[in-house]
């Protein structure tokens, strides 16, 4: 069966982007955490913290199925008999706050009607950067790689999904202040006759093997550099407004919410400690206005 091409690739993808972390971190190691879903399948879930680099950390896959339930079609707009989901997620919150923040998901949906005919399938998924202090040298690797995967299928793809990220990592109660500068992000891409399943299964494979690319440099240019107690003060107020976005906004914890998903899993991606100040403003012209500014209005970064 086709869907499990897509389950093997998200397992064989985490065991390497676990063991590339690993390597970066060079002290501490994942845990893993198998569990099943009443309703229907079950996941893998590997957490990684206190570590030379990584304070808190995840790499997730999950297969998980189940009939269509009334909350499902009213608060998620899926209509049909049964469903099936896997996909790989991921968030890395480093400990150095000149080291970014990642988030990575990819992942694919079918709906099959009562005699179990697939009624309907896409994919999904992406990957973006939160950074606390800005590196354009960074950003401009981070979106670069982003852009050479996508381009191998569709030079349209990268800055389509570009805006896509720009447009959805975004905290719309704070009059649009993005979360991060971004990266590429896909949703409710459908198989056609020219573009079948295993061409949408060989495009998230170039998306996900390149976050190794992508990001494991910035970890090593950046890990050891010194900071003080008040660029990890800026780094907590970063964080929370990670927090607000994942919370109010982001479809898959609304996904997990809404399917009886495991609910420590789901929450993973919430850093381990977050600052809440009432009206908090960096000072004008600072390194920390420099990141804001950045997340206040898109950057064309390639």
């Amino acid at each position: 069966m086709f869907k499990d091409k897509f389950i093997a690739y998200i397992h064989d993808l985490q065991n390497r982007i676990c063991a590339a972390l690993e390597a970066a971190d060079g002290k501490a190691s994942f845990v893993e955490d198998q569990w099943e879903r009443p309703e229907g399948g079950g996941g893998k879930t590997r957490v990684i913290a206190n570590g030379n680099v990584i304070e808190k950390g995840g790499v997730n896959t999950s297969v998980v199925f189940g009939e269509v339930t009334d909350a499902m079609r009213t608060q998620l707009k899926i209509n049909g008999h049964s469903w099936f989901a896997c996909g790989l997620s991921l968030v890395i919150h480093p400990y150095n706050p000149f080291v970014p923040t990642v988030h990575c998901n990819y992942r694919m949906f079918e709906l099959y009607n009562e005699a179990g005919e697939v009624m309907d399938r896409w994919f999904g998924g992406g990957t973006d950067l939160t950074p606390y202090y800005l590196f354009e040298e960074d950003a401009r690797h981070f979106h670069q790689t982003y852009k050479n995967a996508c381009d191998k299928f569709d030079e349209s793809f990268y800055p389509a999904f570009k805006k896509v990220c720009d447009e959805y990592f975004v905290n719309w109660h704070r009059n649009k202040e993005r979360r991060g500068i971004g990266g590429m992000f896909y949703d409710y891409q459908r198989p056609t006759a020219e573009r079948d399943a295993n061409w949408w299964l060989a495009f998230a494979q170039s998306c996900g093997d390149a976050f190794m690319e992508a990001y494991i440099p910035l970890v090593e240019k950046r890990k050891n550099t010194n900071f003080t107690p008040e660029q990890k003060h800026w780094q907590e107020i970063r964080r929370g407004r990670y927090t607000e976005f994942n919370l109010v906004h982001d479809r898959g914890t609304l996904f997990g919410l809404k399917t009886n998903g495991r609910i420590e899993s789901i929450l993973m991606s919430l850093p381990p400690t977050v600052r809440f100040e009432y009206n908090y403003q960096p000072v004008p012209g600072s390194e920390e206005d420099k990141l804001l500014q950045a997340c206040l209005h898109p950057v064309d970064w390639v």
